[in-house]
């Protein structure tokens, strides 16, 4: 058992930064004299909304949120949003346009052909999602209601290197795994949604960002509860929304804040991602799987080549208080997430176990 906190190098659930764990317990108990903790108060009460209100003021600050835009905190993960775009917005065409380039964005064009006439705009299945189609292998159809892409893919380790050109149709962007990474120009996309539990707070919210432009055309099916309307005209409060983790988000905020925002975030993970990419193009054990233009700087993924190798590293990485380095079960070989809240501390000593396994293990 350990003792004190290890690296982990979890895809999601992952680690959040210590002193906003440390925050978060100071307030446990009694938050801001209130005398109860944040997971007991009402969504209702006074206390409870100047969180939720700085917590939103926070993000829209952050990301430059513009005033066309509306935050949403939801529930139901990212995968509840492979329903929900389309019912709420295909209806415009009854089409849309997917690029598919790994495990999520799959599923969500799977989910998506539920509710209308879904094409396959760009993939990179052919080369076993290694890399990012260009803007002219987009294959757009002209007539889509949006087109649908995952900016970082966790399974695989790639990440965008540009946004999308698709005329006419909206941008919608699954930015769960490299959402608060680095600055983007929010105007730009219809909607953007994400997970929380990689780079915002616990698992359990989920945050969408809304080109108000887009409401009213939804399905006259659609649940209440799946209308983004509903949420936008309750300001994410038509039932309780997820208390405790908007109030981790807002303490996470804060502490990128203080970091120097989203630019100083971005250089900071460029870094951190150096290092390790560094290593691995030198190494005569170790190889990363993404090309070196799509190569994503929030899940490093790599292989030995062998197998029973690959096992044998993740578990005494394990044993090292390197946890979680395992790959996706897809893809086998290793990955490491190196989220906002992994410390730089936390990579320089995987590269050092990674350089001693590799002396072992000639």
């Amino acid at each position: 058992m350990f003792t004190e906190r290890i690296y982990n190098f979890s895809a999601g659930p992952s680690m959040l930064p210590e002193a906003v764990l440390a925050k978060a317990q100071s307030e446990m108990l009694n938050f801001g004299g209130s005398g109860t903790s944040v997971m007991e108060m009402s969504h209702r009460s006074g206390v409870y909304a100047e969180i939720f209100d700085e917590t939103k003021a926070l993000l829209k600050s952050l990301m430059e949120v513009p005033d066309s835009h509306e935050i949403l905190f939801l529930q139901g993960g990212a995968s509840l949003q492979f329903a929900m775009v389309p019912l709420n917005l295909i209806g415009k065409t009854g089409k849309a346009d997917y690029a598919v380039t790994g495990n999520f964005s799959a599923l969500a064009m799977k989910e998506a052909k539920h509710y209308g006439e879904i094409r396959e705009a760009a993939s990179s299945a052919d080369e076993n999602h290694t890399y990012i189609p260009a803007q002219d292998q987009l294959n757009l159809s002209g007539d889509a209601a949006y087109f649908h892409y995952c900016d970082n893919n966790t399974i695989y380790g790639t990440e965008w290197n540009y946004v999308p050109d698709t005329g006419a149709a909206p941008l919608v962007s699954d930015m769960s795994s490299n959402i608060l990474s680095k600055p983007m120009d929010v105007s730009k996309y219809g909607l953007i949604y994400a997970g929380a539990q990689k780079n915002m707070a616990p698992a359990g919210l989920t945050v969408v960002i809304l080109d108000k432009s887009l409401l009213g055309s939804e399905f006259p099916n659609t649940p209440t509860m799946l209308r983004y309307q509903t949420h936008v005209d309750a300001d994410s409060m038509y039932n309780t929304p997820p208390t405790y983790n908007i109030y981790m988000l807002g303490l996470v905020l804060k502490w990128i804040k203080d970091r120097g925002g989203l630019t100083a975030m971005a250089r900071y993970n460029e870094e951190k991602a150096g290092i390790l990419y560094n290593y691995l193009d030198e190494s005569a054990l170790f190889e990363a799987c993404a090309r070196p233009a799509f190569r994503s700087n929030m899940n490093v993924t790599f292989v030995t080549g062998d197998k029973d190798l690959d096992a044998k590293f993740a578990k005494e990485a394990a044993a090292a208080g390197l946890s979680n380095l395992k790959g996706h079960r897809v893809v086998g070989g290793m990955r490491a997430s190196i989220y906002n809240a992994m410390p730089m501390a936390g990579v320089a000593a995987l590269v050092e176990f990674m350089k001693k396994f590799e002396q072992d293990n000639r």
